[in-house]
């Protein structure tokens, strides 16, 4: 038998079914007594309702309340959703063929299940609409961010495209608005050491050699504001965030830099005016050059005086 046998649950809601290797030996007389051991959260009394209903499955069929436990065993199931806060954005498919989907992702939508967001997440919204069961990002952008979000049709070429983000091979560029400052030598290349601490929300550019590179030029200013292009060589967590208010010129609607803001999760007034809006690489599969651009807009630079009305 595979060390990693296909799951016999389909996807369900878009999801995959979670999968649970049990251990080589222990104490518990049966499945259901090493799970309501495995795993606390889940009630027993919830299980015990999953067991019935046939939720829990292994290789040979439905666990039962008296099924043996069995060392190496594998079980899958689909956990119970959490309440999520829809996120009221459309997902724009810019380009689709028989490797890859590359879409628009508005802000507030994150890239795959995580925390609180499981359906309201790019991954399962586009593979329940699509059709794609198999469908899986090939990098990732933050939930604040929009733009450019590329995913691999098929599990067998996933690693070739993760490939090329994970070795830099993907030139990408970003679009911020952010306060104007005149003063501010620009363009400029901002190299910086940005670590991120397990546990905090933020990151932070402290002494030593530098982690992070970024382009950054100034497109166009009017009433106060920049329009910047951001080229990013190295992909640190919050780089482009951390590098522009390093210059002192924090991006419009940032609640992380330079201070943490709290908001609800229902709360979409005041998107984070950063721009995925540029993809452009050889693809690892037929050796053509691709370049895909973002038809969306930083709500900021199109409408100041709406912007600037909004609640904070």
């Amino acid at each position: 038998m595979s060390r990693r046998p296909p799951a016999p649950l389909p996807p369900r809601n878009g999801l995959d079914p979670a999968r649970m290797r049990l251990p080589a030996e222990g104490p518990w007389a049966t499945v259901r007594d090493h799970l309501v051991e495995r795993i606390p959260r889940l009630p027993p009394e919830r299980l015990d309702e999953m067991l019935a209903q046939e939720r829990i499955v292994g290789l040979d069929g439905p666990v039962t309340a008296q099924t043996p436990f069995k060392g190496g065993m594998f079980i899958w199931f689909h956990r119970d959703l959490p309440d999520e806060t829809p996120v009221p954005f459309e997902i724009a498919v810019v380009h689709a063929d028989e490797n890859l989907v590359v879409v628009d992702k508005p802000h507030f939508l994150a890239t795959i299940p995580r925390g609180q967001h499981v359906v309201e997440t790019a991954l399962v919204r586009l593979r329940r609409d699509l059709g794609l069961p198999e469908l899986s990002p090939a990098h990732r952008l933050d939930r604040v961010t929009a733009g450019l979000l590329m995913f691999v049709t098929r599990r067998a070429h996933r690693g070739a495209y993760q490939t090329l983000f994970r070795d830099r091979k993907v030139h990408k560029e970003y679009e911020a608005i952010a306060p104007f400052d005149p003063t501010l030598d620009l363009p400029r290349t901002v190299r910086s050491r940005i670590v991120k601490e397990r546990g905090t929300v933020t990151a932070q550019e402290v002494p030593g050699p530098p982690n992070a590179e970024t382009y950054v030029e100034l497109l166009a200013h009017r009433d106060g504001l920049g329009r910047y292009r951001l080229v990013p060589a190295t992909g640190r967590t919050h780089q482009l965030r951390v590098h522009l208010n390093g210059l002192g010129i924090p991006i419009l609607g940032d609640r992380f830099y330079p201070a943490v803001v709290e908001a609800p999760l229902h709360d979409f007034s005041r998107p984070l005016q950063l721009l995925a809006k540029t993809l452009e690489f050889t693809d690892p599969l037929s050796g053509q050059r691709r370049r895909f651009t973002s038809r969306l807009a930083l709500r900021a630079w199109e409408s100041f005086h709406g912007w600037a009305s909004a609640p904070s």
